[in-house]
């Protein structure tokens, strides 16, 4: 199916398309090593989001969103970072333009950890004061692989890390060009159990990445992204079929 990409439409084919349903990805401009480029997070997003949209005639793709919150990132050079009050207010208007246009059901394709709380809570907002908003969110692909794949997939850490093996891997499936595999190496943090103490990315690494990259093959990214894609696929056609509504609870 052809992709509706909105930044390439002009008024006339919006108007005889009648799209119910709109997708966006959130990625980020950040340092992810000295081997991925800049832009992993936006690039892996789109990509995997526009790869679910060719499977639905009613999706307006949106273009993607460059920037996140990488606050958190800013030692390591080249980041630009959005605040979290300007991340959040970004989401809920690109929600509320939507909504405006009729189209009341949207998925969020989130490529960058930094961006989750954000748009927590511009979703959540949202969906408060204006409960018709239909909002869903793939916010983790990189742990969602990892559960869907077979265990031993990954060598390392089962594959997370920024920049680490699963991000590597799916990088050299999608854009292979832009990445340097000889500049590749990471560090395995030792983060405590059963809690979350937060970072700041520098106490975790001194090479701008987690994990092992060195253990990222193409192999590995092709699994991993044709999971995630039949996963959203498969999601979003759920959706569909229940009218984007939680089932009544039964008594």
């Amino acid at each position: 199916m052809p992709v509706y990409q909105a930044e390439e439409l002009n008024g006339h084919k919006y108007k005889m398309h009648k799209f119910t349903k709109a997708m966006f990805n959130v990625g980020s401009l950040e340092n992810h090593g000295d081997h991925l480029p800049f832009g992993t997070d936006c690039l892996v997003s789109y990509l995997l989001a526009k790869e679910v949209a060719d499977h639905f005639d009613d999706i307006l793709l949106l273009p993607p969103l460059y920037y996140g919150m990488s606050e958190h990132y800013k030692d390591f050079s080249f980041t630009v970072s959005l605040r979290y009050e300007t991340m959040t207010e970004l989401l809920r208007d690109i929600l509320l333009s939507l909504r405006r246009e009729g189209i009341y059901r949207v998925f969020i394709f989130n490529g960058h950890d930094g961006n989750s709380a954000p748009i927590e809570i511009a979703a959540r907002s949202v969906k408060v004061a204006h409960p018709e908003m239909k909002i869903a969110v793939q916010d983790a692909w990189w742990i969602t692989a990892g559960q869907l794949l077979p265990p031993g997939t990954f060598e390392v850490w089962n594959g997370l890390g920024h920049a680490g093996e699963g991000e590597t891997s799916i990088a050299l499936a999608l854009f292979p060009h832009l990445v340097e595999m000889e500049y590749a190496r990471g560090v395995v943090p030792r983060l405590p159990p059963h809690a979350d103490l937060k970072w700041k990315f520098s106490e975790l690494t001194n090479t701008g990445a987690t994990g092992d990259p060195s253990k990222g093959t193409k192999e590995k990214g092709a699994a991993m992204r044709k999971v995630l894609v039949d996963a959203v696929v498969e999601f979003i056609r759920y959706l569909d079929s229940i009218d984007w509504e939680y089932q009544q609870f039964r008594t």
